[in-house]
């Protein structure tokens, strides 16, 4: 029997029921956090460069801005752990590359003057990256503390291409993109960010002449997430030939294991107009 071909008081009760169901499952799951304050002051003061493998911030125009910032953080420091939770994977992982970005923005904000490099902040025992500065899912938190705990500690939400997401406000680091992740779009902004870096020639290239593959320490530092995700580190990067322009034989001499890679030099100049490379 049809749901058509039930009796109008009895097809009422069956429809009355199906959205009870439909209420308790949407009830089990939080709704996304908006990001768009954050997503707003993105695209008001980053910017593209170098045919968009990377980006310059505009740290004076964010600082006229600091308001909208300070109000964005706030409501994402009222979020407790059990509200997070309920977030779907996508959407916790995006609020938390949003947050790691907005508030290393406020950390460079919050300096009495203009740091050179991010690194000149703080003492030798206490760096920009452990400064209990902000608040996050109940909880006074380091810079380090999401990055390395939150994210790359949590076997649900890591993704090695969240290396080419967080940002720490220098140079050398993948680009500020200047729009928020969202959860809905996750997947692509994270492998658009990932393409991006590794076609940028001067943090990743690969020298025909010496038959060596050249990239940023990124990979050295976090060698293990990217050998995990791949089997090895040389895998990851075999499967992004095209990004980082390898030919086909080298590509494949690659994934063999027995093309050589070195690490270039990091720069931790403020990624701001006039330091971009």
């Amino acid at each position: 029997m049809t749901l058509h071909a039930l009796p109008p008081r009895t097809l009422s009760l069956v429809t009355l029921g199906l959205f009870f169901i439909a209420g308790l499952a949407l009830a089990g799951k939080a709704a996304a956090f908006d990001h768009g304050a954050w997503d707003g002051l993105l695209e008001e003061h980053v910017e593209w460069r170098r045919n968009g493998v990377t980006s310059v911030v505009d740290y004076s125009g964010l600082a006229d801005d600091e308001d909208t910032l300070d109000a964005y953080l706030t409501k994402l420091s009222e979020v407790d752990a059990d509200t997070f939770e309920g977030f779907d994977r996508d959407h916790r992982l995006a609020f938390l590359i949003n947050a790691y970005n907005a508030f290393t923005v406020k950390l460079i904000l919050k300096q009495d003057e203009r740091p050179a490099s991010i690194r000149d902040i703080g003492s030798l025992f206490s760096g920009p990256w452990s400064q209990r500065f902000f608040t996050l899912l109940g909880k006074q938190r380091t810079l380090d503390e999401v990055e390395h705990q939150m994210i790359r500690g949590n076997p649900e939400l890591m993704d090695p291409r969240i290396h080419f997401a967080v940002n720490c406000a220098s140079v050398g680091c993948p680009a500020l993109r200047p729009q928020a992740f969202s959860g809905d779009h996750l997947d692509q902004q994270l492998a658009d960010s990932t393409r991006r870096f590794l076609s940028d020639r001067q943090r990743n290239r690969y020298d025909e002449k010496s038959g060596i593959l050249l990239v940023s320490p990124i990979f050295d530092w976090y060698g293990k997430d990217f050998t995990k995700a791949a089997g090895s580190l040389g895998g990851y990067l075999a499967d992004h030939a095209e990004a980082l322009g390898l030919t086909p034989d080298a590509r494949n001499t690659l994934a063999a294991g027995d093309l050589p890679i070195r690490f270039l030099d990091y720069n931790w100049a403020l990624n701001t107009e006039g330091n971009t490379q």
